[in-house]
């Protein structure tokens, strides 16, 4: 069983990845590109909140800073669609981008867009979700671990009455490839030491679905049998908590998430939501436009300095990976997290609906 890391831990690998990054194309040998470089970004959805508030920003701004403000980011958000992104993606190679930096929406559908992108002799990275195809680097969290810390919160919330609990499990998409490692890292700490009742997987990770399914698990059980629920992202724990509400619920039981939206905080703060984790999308995000502008400026050795983690897809052995490290962030860190991180202020974390909870846990 791996440990799960702590804040400090998230801090360390922060300063060691930072120190093998380079910001200037000075200490390039021999580029195989200048500065005027275009990288294309595709992100799968504007259902899950970071994509448009933080990866897609944090990647331009660190495109701009390692290109001197002389490189672009060419964006495109496919809003769920599989059909809309195999289309984004054949426009980014008609267009003759340099490099692609793509979180697939369907990590299998997406590999014959990969392969016309190897062909045309475009790199490309897969990030935060593994695409198949012939992809040159992967960039994302250890997924499994996500799952550990979830399940292991779930287990440590129900204490002694664990063993004859009952939980309803909220997973994400098959189409994600990263759901069947959250949900293998969940079961592992779950598995004996919980009542599983029932399983549901999310059609595109879709709230509105997540929400029909809580729904049917407290038909089937009852409110009051159902002692928590893992939920695998933040916009479906939500969704969970506002059923569970609808169908009458005085006290929320322990609700898993991941992200830590705003939204998710909030809930955290108020003790609706028991714990959401957190990863750290500066380091995801901007180690992985290092790795896309060092990759297409030829620069081996800071590419390989970052590339450290091998991984394997259904289609590729030992891929170049970068796994950034998690944490379970609760009411007892939210200080030491996003707040440290400048994720987000505490302003903007204690409205007036928030206050007297912030205050209670120390937030002011």
């Amino acid at each position: 069983m791996r440990p799960i890391p702590s804040v400090m831990a998230v801090c360390v690998s922060a300063l060691l990845l930072t120190s093998c990054s380079v910001g200037s194309s000075d200490t390039a040998v021999s580029p195989k590109k200048g500065d005027d470089i275009t990288l294309g970004l595709l992100l799968p959805d504007r259902d899950t909140s970071r994509f448009d508030r933080f990866d897609y920003p944090l990647i331009k701004k660190e495109v701009a800073t390692l290109t001197r403000g002389k490189g672009k980011v060419s964006y495109a958000n496919a809003g769920a669609s599989e059909k809309r992104q195999s289309q984004q993606f054949e426009q980014m190679v008609t267009d003759k981008v340099d490099v692609i930096l793509v979180d697939a929406v369907d990590a299998k559908a997406i590999e014959p867009d990969v392969q016309k992108a190897k062909d045309a002799g475009i790199p490309v990275i897969a990030y935060d979700r593994l695409a198949q195809g012939p992809i040159d680097a992967y960039v994302s969290h250890d997924n499994e671990l996500v799952g550990e810390v979830q399940g292991r919160a779930i287990v440590e919330a129900l204490g002694d009455k664990a063993e004859k609990s009952k939980i309803v499990m909220m997973n994400g998409s098959l189409a994600d490839p990263n759901t069947a490692l959250f949900k293998k890292g969940a079961l592992d700490e779950l598995n004996g030491k919980v009542v599983i009742a029932k399983q549901y997987d999310t059609k595109d990770w879709l709230p509105s679905v997540a929400k029909a399914n809580m729904k049917a698990a407290i038909a089937s059980f009852g409110l009051n049998n159902i002692a928590a629920v893992y939920s695998a992202n933040d916009d479906m724990a939500g969704a969970v908590i506002d059923e569970l509400k609808e169908a009458g619920a005085t006290k929320i039981p322990p609700v898993t998430g991941q992200d830590a939206s705003l939204a998710a905080v909030q809930r955290v703060v108020s003790g609706e939501q028991y714990m959401t984790v957190y990863k750290s999308f500066l380091l995801e995000a901007t180690n992985a436009a290092q790795i896309a502008v060092y990759k297409i400026q030829g620069r081996d050795l800071q590419f390989d300095a970052l590339i450290r983690d091998k991984v394997n897809s259904p289609t590729q052995k030992d891929i170049p990976s970068l796994l950034v490290p998690v944490v379970a962030l609760t009411r007892d860190n939210i200080q030491q997290t996003v707040i440290k991180d400048d994720v987000y202020t505490v302003k903007q974390i204690c409205t007036a609906e928030y206050a007297a909870d912030c205050a209670a846990i120390g937030l002011k």
